[in-house]
């Protein structure tokens, strides 16, 4: 597989992200874990296309290990907001700071599920919201 993409995510990537991302919304977890985060790892396939490279779940209170060479993004859906205005945790910034790669967070606990793009640009984390349809808001620190 390829080295890891570029902070931000391309257009490609990011449509991807936001329907393969909230399809899962509401779908059980399987495994060993209670509260359990479902985290999807995107590449790109054989062809170039945005493609799910891994789907696991993962402990709601544990970070984020470094993904594998090849991901280009990492999606993860929260089930419960940890939050006091909803958006991406401290870990999920954490996470991008320290792997300057983008991650798409889904919040579970609302429908439709709200979500954020968080991306390294210029030397530091910031994110944005992802509308339902599309539209994109500001980014923010």
């Amino acid at each position: 597989m390829a080295e890891r993409g570029p902070p931000v995510a391309d257009t490609d990537l990011r449509e991807f992200a936001a329907i393969a991302g909230r399809k899962v919304v509401g779908r059980p977890v399987g495994g060993p874990f209670v509260n359990a985060d479902k985290v999807l790892l995107i590449a790109r396939d054989d062809k170039g296309f945005p493609a799910i490279a891994a789907s696991i779940g993962f402990s709601a209170r544990q970070s984020l290990p470094p993904p594998p060479p090849g991901t280009l993004a990492v999606v993860r859906l929260h089930q419960r907001s940890e939050t006091i205005v909803p958006g991406p945790t401290p870990d999920d910034l954490a996470f991008v700071a320290t792997n300057k790669l983008p991650l798409f967070v889904i919040g579970e606990w609302a429908r439709p599920a709200p979500m954020w793009e968080v991306a390294w640009i210029d030397g530091a984390v910031r994110f944005r919201t992802i509308g339902e349809v599309g539209e994109i808001g500001p980014w923010q620190e």
